[in-house]
C-alpha cells in the first residue's frame, strides 16, 4: 500500500505551526500549562498574563490535533479501502473464525489501533480546548470542570500510549528484517491488540483515583483496566520479540540492538505503571517523582529508543552508514544511565518526594543531582545518534544521485 506524501508533509507543517505558537505563548507572553490544560486554569492565566499566550497556546494545541487528525484519517481511508474495514485490519476475520491463517501484517493492526483510539483522544482534547478558547473571549459560555477534566485526562493518557503502539511498528518490522523471520499476526496477538484498543480508551481514570466527585466504580473499572491493558500488546511483543530472536543468527548492530533493548525499556516501565494504578497506592504515590519515573522508564528506554534505532535502520538501507566503536559506546552510555535517570526518579517518588515542584528539602536533594549527572550522559549519547545520523543523510542524499545517474545512463 502506497501512502501519500503530501498527507504526511501536511501532518508535518501543521504539526511545526502548533509547536511554534505553543512555544511563542510560553516563551513570549509567559503562558505556563502542559497537556493538562485543565478548564478553566487557562482562563485565568489569561487574566493574569493576558489573553495572546494562552490562545496561543491553545490554539497550537488545536491544530497538533488537526495535523494528526488528517493523517489517521487519510490513513483510515487507505486501509478501509485496502482491507474492506477497520474491522477486517484488526483481524476480526481471524479471531472469529471466519479466516484461517495469519490476520493482517502487524503494523497494519497496529495502525489501525492507533487511528481508532487517537482519533477519539484528540477529538476530546478538541471539545475542552475549543471550550477553553470561547470561554476566554466570552466568559460567559463554561463548560463543567469535571467533564473537562476527564475530557482532558483522556486525550493526554490516550495520546501518551499511542507514541509507543505507533513506534513498536519499527520493532516488527525491523527485527524481522534482521532475523529473516516474519512476524505473523496469529490469533493471540489479534485478539491482544483489539483488547488494547478497548482498554486504552478507559485507562485514564487511573489519573482521577484521587478525585473524590468521580464515581466509584468509574475508579474500580479504571484500576482493573489499567492492570489488564499492561499486559495483553506488552506481552505479546516482548515475547514474541524474544521468539524471533531466539536462535536466529541475527546480526546485531544499533538499529537490532536499540530494537530489542527498546522491549525491556517498555516492560520496565509498565510495572511501576501498574502498581501506581492500584488505588490504595494512587493516593499516596500520583503526585510524587515515581509517576515521571515509570513515564521516562518506557518513554525513554522504549519510544525514544526506537526512534533512534528506526533513524540507523533508514541509514544504514538507504545509505552507507555502517556501525563503529562509538555507536556501541553511545547504546551504552545511553542505557545504562537513562536506568540510572528512571531509578532516581522512582527513589525519589520512594520517600515521597513530590513532582512538579520548583524546590525540593534537602533530604530530597540527593536524588536529583543523581539525576542532573545521569542526565549529562543521556543527553551526550543522544546527541551523537543525532550527529551520527545527520553525517549519515548526507550519505543517503549521495547515494540516491549516484542511482540517479546510473539509471539514465
Amino acid at each position: 500500500m502506497y501512502l501519500n506524501a503530501k498527507v504526511f508533509f501536511t501532518n508535518l507543517i501543521l504539526s511545526l505551526i502548533g509547536v511554534v505558537m505553543i512555544l511563542v505563548a510560553i516563551f513570549g507572553f509567559n503562558f505556563s500549562d502542559g497537556w493538562t490544560f485543565l478548564f478553566p486554569l487557562p482562563a485565568y492565566s489569561a487574566g493574569l498574563y493576558g489573553k495572546t499566550g494562552a490562545l496561543l497556546f491553545l490554539f497550537g494545541m488545536l491544530v497538533l490535533g488537526i495535523g494528526y487528525l488528517v493523517m489517521y484519517f487519510y490513513l483510515a481511508a487507505r486501509l478501509t479501502k485496502e482491507y474492506g474495514g477497520l474491522h477486517k485490519t484488526l483481524g476480526w476475520d481471524y479471531i472469529f473464525g471466519r479466516k484461517e491463517g495469519y490476520g493482517p501484517p502487524p503494523a497494519t493492526v497496529a495502525t489501525t489501533m492507533v487511528i481508532i483510539t487517537n482519533s477519539i483522544a484528540i477529538l476530546a482534547g478538541a471539545f475542552v480546548l475549543v471550550a477553553s478558547i470561547l470561554n476566554i473571549i466570552n466568559p460567559a459560555i463554561t463548560i463543567d470542570p469535571m467533564l473537562a477534566k476527564h475530557l482532558t485526562y483522556a486525550f493526554g493518557h490516550i495520546f501518551a500510549n499511542c507514541t509507543i503502539y505507533m513506534a513498536v511498528i519499527a520493532v516488527y518490522e525491523i527485527l524481522s528484517k534482521y532475523t529473516g523471520r516474519p512476524w505473523k499476526s496469529n490469533k493471540a496477538f489479534l485478539i491482544a491488540w483489539n483488547a488494547s484498543t478497548i482498554f486504552t480508551l478507559m485507562i485514564y481514570t487511573h489519573h482521577l483515583l484521587m478525585d473524590f466527585a468521580v464515581p466509584k466504580w468509574m475508579l474500580i473499572i479504571g484500576q482493573v483496566l489499567s492492570y489488564a491493558n499492561g499486559l495483553p500488546v506488552m506481552v505479546v511483543t516482548a515475547y514474541g520479540a524474544l521468539m524471533i530472536v531466539f536462535r536466529s543468527a541475527i546480526k546485531w548492530n544499533f538499529a537490532s540492538t536499540m530494537m530489542f533493548l527498546s522491549m525491556l525499556g517498555w516492560v520496565a516501565g509498565a510495572v511501576p505503571a501498574i502498581i501506581d494504578a492500584t488505588i490504595v497506592v494512587n493516593h499516596v504515590m500520583h503526585n510524587t517523582k515515581w509517576v515521571p519515573g515509570h513515564f521516562h522508564t518506557y518513554m525513554g528506554m522504549g519510544v525514544i529508543a526506537m526512534i533512534f534505532g528506526f533513524m540507523y535502520y533508514f541509514n544504514n538501507t538507504e545509505g552507507t552508514q555502517t556501525q563503529n566503536s562509538l555507536d556501541k559506546f553511545s547504546i551504552f552510555t545511553y542505557f545504562i544511565f537513562f536506568t540510572g535517570l528512571t531509578g532516581s526518579f522512582l527513589y525519589a517518588g520512594k520517600i515521597s518526594a513530590p513532582r512538579r515542584w520548583a524546590e525540593h528539602l534537602p533530604q530530597w536533594t540527593a536524588s536529583d543531582q543523581v539525576g542532573a549527572l545521569c542526565g549529562i550522559f543521556i543527553i551526550a549519547a543522544s546527541l551523537i545518534f543525532t550527529i551520527r545520523f545527520m553525517a549519515g543523510l548526507k550519505a543517503v542524499g549521495k547515494q540516491d544521485k549516484t542511482e540517479i545517474l546510473k539509471s539514465a545512463s
